[in-house]
């Protein structure tokens, strides 16, 4: 139900505090992308958002799509069922569609795995499965589904994907204390809504 006043706000938080990149959907990217023009501050987009069910070169598309409209980084979320279905090769190839239009268009991939809805196994076996297809991250949450980042998750991830892979935390992350733990635990980004206030929790 995102306004476009509430993105430019969103835009202007960014800025003002320096995160590396702000997250709207694709309705949006044109005016971040806009608003954030001469800034350092990424525009990302979201893919097969939130449930991963579109099919691949759908999802494909509205990478290239985002990209078109300004965004250098995509958020896509993994094929869950397929996952859970054991699919594994149908994960990796809808990872590696997305990941060639990426590619293609300059921009970073981070790929979603929803880890509220698997098993730990599961969780390692599609962020090996990202890793092999080529993405830049994976990602726990979409925060629209049961549950957001943990710390375990963050640990299982960095541990399945090694130390060159980007883990990004997200959902639920709300104080300074819980970014702060989420990074100890392995991640290299945190995905919030509430930047401002976390970083108004940081000890003087």
């Amino acid at each position: 139900e995102a306004t476009p006043e509430m993105v430019d706000l969103l835009c202007s938080e960014a800025r003002e505090n320096g995160f590396a990149a702000v997250c709207v959907n694709p309705w949006y990217v044109a005016r971040a992308s806009a608003a954030l023009r001469g800034t350092p501050v990424a525009v990302c987009s979201v893919v097969g958002f939130p449930l991963g069910a579109s099919i691949s070169r759908v999802k494909a598309f509205e990478a290239e799509c985002a990209i078109g409209e300004g965004a250098t980084e995509i958020d896509m979320v993994l094929a869950i069922g397929a996952l859970k279905a054991k699919d594994y090769a149908a994960v990796r190839d809808d990872v590696a569609a997305v990941r060639a239009r990426c590619r293609a268009g300059g921009a970073l991939l981070k790929v979603i795995i929803e880890a509220c809805l698997l098993t730990d196994l599961e969780k390692v076996v599609a962020c090996r499965l990202i890793a092999e297809a080529g993405a830049d991250y994976c990602k726990t949450s979409t925060g629209f589904s049961a549950g957001g980042a943990t710390e375990h998750d963050v640990r299982l991830m960095r541990a399945a994907v090694g130390p060159d892979l980007g883990v990004k935390a997200a959902g639920g992350v709300r104080t300074w204390e819980q970014a702060v733990t989420m990074v100890g635990a392995g991640a290299t980004r945190i995905g919030a809504s509430a930047g401002p206030a976390i970083l108004a929790g940081a000890p003087a």
